[in-house]
């Protein structure tokens, strides 16, 4: 069976690309069947941006009620001072180095916004 499952990388704390990209595709992918699943991958930038931008909080949650999943860096959400608002907020913090170099060595679909 085809792999339809979606990584995106959200590295991007520019708030129109967070809502006209990351957040109108995922949502998009997943409502019109373009993938199976789709998983956003929060480093850096993107991980304040989340927690501070209202319009981009209301994409993430339509994004959230449509399937797409959430997750953060650890790293960055430590060294950025956010781990504990991150995981208030009920999105996933864990260690993705290895796991996202283990995706790209598998061939895996990811995108980097």
């Amino acid at each position: 069976m085809e792999d339809r499952h979606l990584y995106i990388i959200w590295t991007n704390g520019d708030p129109i690309t967070s809502e006209h990209m990351v957040l109108m595709y995922s949502t998009n992918a997943l409502l019109n069947g373009w993938w199976d699943k789709v998983t956003v991958v929060m480093w850096g930038a993107s991980q304040i941006t989340a927690l501070e931008n209202e319009a981009v909080k209301v994409k993430i949650e339509v994004a959230k009620q449509a399937g797409v999943e959430f997750s953060s860096c650890i790293s960055c959400a430590i060294n950025l001072g956010i781990r504990e608002k991150l995981e208030a907020g009920g999105y996933e913090v864990i260690r993705w180095g290895e796991k996202l170099s283990k995706l790209l060595q598998s061939g895996a679909h990811v995108i980097t916004i």
